[in-house]
């Protein structure tokens, strides 16, 4: 009922002639600043204080004729709704949570779906009920499933058939897990099968009074080390926090397409493809690809009127490696990348190909956006930018003393004497790991970074990624930068080595291109270290070089340094 094959929208027109390379919603960096005036209100819920009011504009004439979500297929098929039929398809689900499966507010709800319709329908009727969405990706294992389960206490889960034999399997240990529904054609014994629930629910449904700082999602954010934690968002924190992101950051409009390429189970989705665009009526553009594929890509943004394109770093690496001169990308306006911090080689690429440059974001699943470059300001190469409007941002050292220019130490967001709204509630059910995040007044990120006299901040590493070695602290970011630059260099990951005189040295873990993988490895080893060498600090040249096949990744698509440092030091 959801998925219906359909000629192309035919609003490729208007989006062609609607320039956006100066920005659409303010003036310049110092006018966000003076505008952005948040109002956190009592009660708010995003469905119905954000959605509807969309929905009623179109009604009434009042918004452009752009579809609210758009999402297309390898197998051509597509699914357009404007804001009206995402009410209607929402409104029937959350009469299927709340009625049939007796679900009440702030019950939780486990969601492990690929991008397919029905995960954006999941998000908007656990916003309708006031139940807390727990979005997990489908690259989760029957362990993984099992800590979440039984972690968070959920009472339903929703997921595909590929994923349903794991949760059989460990259900069973999950006393709290009582309605199982199944997203697909197919029935299974035990499982509510998800259509015929939507088919059979009313469409009338009133939406839940929540209030600002009730609790909406959770995400488990296992990042580089540690146990997963509970990251807990509250319906103002994404709901009313992504502004900043959506309105500034993307600079997006009611014509704008954005496409954001990430997992669903990564808080990113909730960034770029459900909160931040809805905010501004944008449309969320999605391609369903079974895995990334740079040709597919680079083909859809020729072929639909994508204004708007963010996708992670790892994406742009593999997007430049293409031939990209037989693609038309005259829709595109902005491009953008967060997750982790991008290459200016990749960077230059991108702009000898498309004309444009990759503005970065940097943020964390447990903030909006913390920093970031927007439109009108200078880039300048190898720093994310400057501090968003939301947060006080500032380097400070382990006591969260404010460390002067130019100087290394930890990223921080002031958070006395105002908590910012839009920084996570807390790790549920893990008051200690929450208490760590805090030095005086300052919450800490786990990034090491520095400051320059114009306020741009410089990504140096996660705190546990900075190398010591003879005395020196060495950032893995610039050393990778460097060889990337390289022309034999795919992909690459520096860590610390354990060496008996310097205590620790550099190791890079390299991924060649194809045209390198056959020539003399040895050759190949000294040759990038003498480049290094000659584009950086001598002393940060990787003395120890292991070319690899592939490197270790996040769901996310982040490096995990911490895998490959593990490895080098002898531990588990």
């Amino acid at each position: 009922d959801l998925c219906k094959t359909t000629k192309k929208c035919n609003f490729k027109c208007q989006i062609r002639g609607h320039r956006v390379s100066r920005p659409q919603n303010f003036t310049g960096y110092e006018s966000i600043k003076q505008q952005y005036s948040p109002q956190i209100p009592e009660y708010f819920n995003f469905a119905e204080d954000v959605l509807d009011v969309w929905a009623e504009k179109e009604k009434k004439g009042e918004k452009a004729s752009n579809p609210a979500f758009w999402w297309v297929n390898d197998r051509k098929q597509e699914v357009r709704w404007s804001f009206e039929e995402l009410g209607f398809h929402s409104r029937r689900l959350a009469n299927v949570l709340s009625g049939a499966c007796g679900l009440n507010q702030k019950d939780r709800v486990f969601l492990v779906l690929p991008r397919v319709p029905e995960w954006w329908l999941v998000n908007v009727a656990c916003l309708r009920t006031g139940t807390v969405l727990l979005p997990g990706t489908s690259q989760l294992t029957a362990r993984d499933i099992l800590h979440r389960l039984q972690t968070s206490g959920a009472r339903c889960v929703i997921t595909d058939e590929s994923l349903a034999p794991l949760l059989d399997a460990v259900a069973s240990q999950c006393s709290s897990l009582q309605h199982k529904i199944l997203v697909s054609p197919t029935k299974r014994e035990g499982w509510k099968n998800f259509g015929d629930l939507v088919r059979n629910a009313s469409s009338d449904h009133e939406c839940v009074k929540t209030r600002s700082d009730d609790p909406m999602t959770i995400f488990f954010t296992s990042g580089t080390t540690g146990s997963p934690k509970m990251t807990q968002h509250s319906h103002s924190s994404y709901g009313i926090g992504l502004t900043v992101n959506g309105r500034y950051w993307l600079d997006l409009t009611e014509r704008d397409v954005l496409w954001n390429t990430s997992d669903t189970g990564w808080a990113k989705s909730a960034w770029s493809s459900v909160y931040a665009p809805w905010i501004q009526g944008a449309c969320v553009f999605i391609h369903h690809m079974p895995r990334f594929d740079s040709q597919t890509v680079l083909e859809t943004l020729s072929s639909y009127p994508i204004s708007t394109f963010c996708t992670a770093p790892t994406a742009y690496r593999m997007l430049v490696q293409e031939d990209m001169s037989s693609y038309n990308f005259s829709n595109l306006k902005h491009c953008l990348c967060a997750g982790e911090p991008i290459n200016p080689e990749v960077m230059g690429k991108w702009k000898n190909a498309t004309g444009l440059d990759i503005y970065e974001g940097y943020g964390q699943t447990e903030t909006v956006l913390i920093a970031g470059t927007f439109k009108g300001m200078k880039i300048k190469a190898g720093a994310f930018g400057k501090a968003s409007p939301e947060y006080d941002v500032q380097v400070v050292d382990e006591a969260g003393n404010v460390l002067p220019r130019g100087v290394e130490g930890n990223l921080g967001i002031r958070v006395k004497p105002h908590k910012p709204f839009s920084l996570f509630t807390e790790y549920t059910g893990d008051p200690d790991r929450t208490a760590e995040c805090y030095v005086g007044d300052f919450y800490l990120t786990g990034d090491r970074g520095v400051m320059d006299e114009d306020d741009y901040l410089w990504f140096v590493g996660r705190a546990d990624d900075v190398i010591l070695s003879a005395g020196y602290r060495i950032g893995p970011f610039e050393v990778e930068n460097a060889l990337i630059e390289h022309q034999a260099v795919a992909e690459s990951a520096v860590v610390s080595s354990p060496d008996p005189i310097r205590g620790e040295v550099v190791k890079a873990f390299v991924v060649l291109t194809a045209e390198y993988k056959s020539q003399d490895q040895d050759q190949l080893k000294k040759e990038l270290q003498t480049y290094v060498k000659k584009v950086t600090a001598p002393y940060k040249y990787p003395r120890q070089i292991e070319f690899v096949e592939q490197l270790p990744k996040t769901v996310s698509g982040k490096i995990r340094r911490v895998e490959l440092r593990n490895k080098e030091w002898g531990r588990s």
